[in-house]
């Protein structure tokens, strides 16, 4: 058999092709050593354990969650053999793997977005109190998408919902809610709010809400956006960086609209409640009323009194000043011209006399 003589430019071909036809794509998990970052558009790292260490190249926008050296990840890639002899893994993503690792992760993204101010409280929008129109991204395979369907429809009802439904976790997650969200915004008519849920998981599982483009495309949604991953205990970028954060699924659907039976009670409460306070209100005008009646007819009855006594008096005055009783005490009353041969007439109490006049003198 002939030896193969290649070329050193062929047998590097040679070898990626072959790599290529038997490796793809490859998952390699190790430690991050010797993390950089060149020329702000080219991240180059090394990938080791206790028995190896092979490089790692990738471009920066690859990197959905910052790194840094002893992190333990999952790198998927493609192995190729550099023109210039170095065996390389050509990154296609990068995902943190390990308790201690997704933390990490999470803190040094959590900084990098608080930095930008995407948590600011004064960016975050108020919801609809009852939306007509809801968006929602999530796996509608999931008893989560059940739930909170289930209790929308209990507690409202009647609202428009369009669903995107998506892988909620594994490497293709992020990229699918984020189509989902730039299709929604995407239409003439935007819903009024944008809700994405997903169930409890595994800390690996919600890393998917950890990722960095994914949180840029929920701070950037024209529409509002209401965030319900996990359970309570559980906080990711996704629901930090939303208008509004629920602990759960289900507490999503409570947030996104009211208990109409509890409006209701609470109507029939406030009715009742200003039913009492006019009556209260109708009985102390009543009373006011009431009083203010007395005190007026009093004071009339006062008045009418004291009229009555100045009355009295001058009944008094005016008897004493009837000739009927002059003439009792033995005064006369004349009547007629008192001149000297004229005819008078004197009236006493008993009689009525004529005589003349003899004599008139002045006093």
């Amino acid at each position: 058999m002939d030896e193969i003589l290649f070329s050193v430019s062929d047998f590097v071909a040679v070898t990626n092709q072959t790599l290529e036809y038997a490796y793809p794509t490859v998952s390699v998990v190790g430690e991050v050593a010797e993390y950089r970052i060149s020329q702000g558009k080219w991240v180059s790292f090394k990938l080791k354990d206790a028995g190896a260490v092979v490089n790692c190249f990738a471009g920066v926008y690859q990197m959905r969650t910052p790194l840094e050296d002893g992190m333990k990840v999952i790198v998927v890639a493609q192995p190729r053999l550099n023109p210039k002899g170095y065996f390389n893994l050509n990154v296609k993503a990068v995902k943190p793997v390990g308790e201690g690792s997704i933390k990490k992760g999470f803190e040094l993204l959590k900084a990098k977005l608080a930095a930008e101010g995407l948590f600011a409280p004064e960016r975050k929008r108020t919801l609809p109190r009852v939306p007509r129109h809801v968006a929602v991204v999530t796996s509608t395979e999931s008893a989560a998408y059940a739930d909170f369907c289930r209790i929308v429809n209990e507690r409202w009802g009647g609202l428009k919902i369009d669903v995107a439904h998506t892988q909620v976790q594994g490497m293709p997650a992020p990229d699918q809610m984020i189509r989902a969200i730039e299709y929604f915004n995407g239409l003439d008519t935007l819903p009024e709010v944008l809700v994405i849920i997903r169930g409890g998981g595994s800390a690996e599982d919600l890393a998917t809400f950890n990722d960095e483009p994914l949180a840029r495309a929920i701070a950037s949604s024209r529409i509002p956006t209401l965030v319900g991953v996990g359970h309570e205990v559980d906080h990711t970028l996704a629901d930090m960086v939303a208008d509004a954060r629920a602990a759960t699924p289900t507490h999503a659907a409570e947030t996104l609209v009211p208990d109409r039976g509890e409006i209701i009670r609470s109507a029939h409460v406030q009715a009742q409640s200003a039913s009492n306070l006019l009556v209260q209100a109708i009985d102390h005008y009543s009373q006011q009323t009431r009083q203010s009646l007395e005190g007026a007819f009093r004071r009339i009855q006062e008045r009418l009194d004291a009229t009555f006594d100045r009355l009295s008096v001058l009944r008094g005055v005016v008897s004493q000043l009837n000739p009927e009783h002059v003439l009792r005490r033995g005064y006369a009353l004349v009547r007629g011209d008192i001149k000297p041969g004229k005819v008078i007439e004197i009236e006493t109490y008993k009689n009525i006399i004529t005589a003349e006049v003899q004599d008139a003198r002045e006093k």
